[in-house]
């Protein structure tokens, strides 16, 4: 069995909401001589395989990888926490409905994970009470940063106190890299930017004492972590050299939060893998592939099978781990 918690869907039919709303560059789809294209306005942002919107391609295709269950979640360009917060509000309803009819149409095989206005935390918590309710989604993907702020700012202590008296999962994944005007060559925002980006909001977490304020939260990060199992020796000792620094809101070490939260299995090498299961252990690591996406892993799970593992280390990876982050029962 295998549940893959990292994969990304849109709608095969969006409103243009830049016609709608009168500005911004809101994504829409656009069927183009056999190609799906993904517009901000009328200027091209990426072309989609069919596998991004169409639930039977996506079965079909978890059927040829033996993955049991997706979870499903926004792309993150779809977020529009830069919109005004009540356009940014109809977008989310709209890209969850859609995620809540996908999951209703298939409900052995697809879990779903909303997505907020994040700008207005009044809103966001009226629409994440409507997809833990009505939607019935166990949880909410949101960004590494709401429009450059981060995750520990004061205003979004509302968001997480309601996110754990709800039981509402949070997946946080990686949106507007920092730095990324600045390196637009060689795809740099997304494989340099991303990694630093996912460390940024884990930091901003433990430094800001969200897990100390909201202790039953359930959180779960992209990519493996991004950079931050692999510089947290850097971090720990910035954390003892300068506490006039960095223990400004939370003085507990950051060594000391390890297994308190979750990550994807996406790392795509061994030896990264082998290090990640050392510093996170076997119980908070869950399989993660970032379907459909060419930076994904393209036969889900592969990395965690070739390992050989026993069958108890190989289970808690490819799919009991994943129920425990949404706080589910098989």
């Amino acid at each position: 069995m295998k549940i893959d918690i990292h994969t990304h869907i849109m709608p095969e039919k969006m409103p243009n909401w830049v016609k709608k709303f009168g500005y911004g560059e809101f994504i829409h789809l656009e069927h183009r001589n056999c190609r799906a294209c993904m517009m901000k306005g009328d200027t091209l942002f990426r072309e989609v395989e069919d596998n991004c919107f169409l639930p039977q391609v996506r079965l079909k295709e978890m059927d040829e990888t033996d993955v049991t269950i997706q979870v499903l979640s926004t792309i993150p360009v779809l977020f529009n926490y830069w919109a005004k917060p009540a356009d940014s509000l109809e977008t989310s309803r709209f890209f969850n409905d859609h995620i809540g009819e996908t999951v209703s149409g298939e409900p052995s095989r697809f879990i779903g994970l909303g997505t907020v206005p994040m700008q207005d935390v009044d809103l966001a918590l009226r629409e994440m009470e409507r997809c833990m309710g009505e939607l019935q989604l166990p949880g909410l993907e949101i960004g590494t940063n709401i429009n450059g702020k981060n995750l520990s700012d004061p205003q979004f202590l509302p968001f997480f106190e309601a996110a754990e008296k709800l039981g509402c999962s949070l997946f946080i994944h990686p949106w507007e890299m920092m730095g990324e005007s600045d390196m637009q060559s060689y795809w740099l925002p997304w494989l340099v930017g991303m990694p630093a980006e996912t460390t940024r909001a884990i930091c901003s977490i433990i430094f800001g004492g969200i897990l100390e304020k909201f202790p039953k939260l359930r959180i779960a990060f992209a990519h493996g972590g991004g950079s931050f199992p692999y510089t947290l020796g850097r971090i720990e000792h910035g954390y003892a050299v300068r506490p006039d620094l960095v223990q400004i809101d939370n003085t507990v070490n950051p060594r000391d939060y390890l297994g308190k939260f979750w990550v994807d299995s996406l790392v795509h090498d061994e030896k990264a893998f082998s290090f990640l299961r050392e510093s996170m252990t076997d119980d908070k690591i869950c399989l993660g592939s970032d379907y459909p996406f060419p930076l994904g892993e393209h036969r889900p799970g592969e990395l965690i099978e070739r390992l050989n593992l026993d069958k108890e280390p190989a289970e808690k990876l490819l799919y009991k781990n994943a129920y425990d982050w949404l706080g589910l029962t098989k």
